[in-house]
């Protein structure tokens, strides 16, 4: 089975994430899709996002997405480790279960491969990469003019995606969500406890 190796936060998961996903897979010929949430820790403490939903939470989610989806598969590797897996590490575990694996990111991440990532090269000659490009950016410059990206250009495949979802993004739900949340605890301050469920759509 070849599937793409998909990680990050997905924090939530949003549309983008799902087609995008699908439009790369069909692109580069795999399977599957297998979507790998990380630690709860690693988005707070590392990432130093302002808010993470729970580690079961995303799973959830992420398991129900994958229900109206048969490409889409989701593994808890990395949620159920005791510390947050190396990539490297996750792509060698999904092999041993019997995959062909590849990873799967954005653009955004190409950046980060020269500094803030470790076994890039064995991630590279072992299992290769697919970069999916957003907003039009020039991926093919960038790798091209920089000293490292361009070492291991012949290992990355560049996917171009459709523009319809360039401003769907996990911060802006996260931001809607907050502003919700106040919203509702705003509300709550100024009815009494026992209407508020008329309130919030419970009943």
């Amino acid at each position: 089975m070849r599937a793409l190796v998909y990680g990050g936060a997905f924090n939530p998961p949003t549309i983008a994430h799902i087609e995008l996903a699908d439009f790369a897979r069909k692109a580069a010929g795999f399977d599957k899709v297998i979507f790998v949430p990380s630690k709860m820790r690693y988005i707070t403490d590392d990432q130093k996002k302002d808010f993470a939903f729970d580690d079961e939470t995303r799973l959830a989610m992420l398991r129900e997405c994958a229900k109206a989806h048969e490409w889409m598969e989701v593994s808890d590797y990395e949620i159920k480790a005791a510390e947050q897996p190396r990539t490297y590490t996750t792509m060698q575990y999904l092999k041993e279960q019997g995959y062909t694996v590849r990873l799967l990111f954005g653009s955004d991440k190409l950046p980060e491969l020269a500094g803030g990532w470790k076994f890039v090269d064995e991630i590279c000659t072992q299992f290769g990469i697919c970069c999916m490009v957003r907003n039009n950016e020039p991926v093919e410059k960038m790798i091209a003019e920089d000293p490292y990206l361009s070492t291991i250009s012949q290992y990355i495949e560049i996917i171009h995606t459709p523009s319809d979802y360039q401003d769907v993004s996990s911060s802006k739900v996260r931001a809607l969500y907050t502003q919700i949340r106040d919203l509702e605890k705003q509300m709550n301050t100024m009815v009494p406890e026992e209407i508020r469920h008329y309130l919030d759509g419970k009943d």
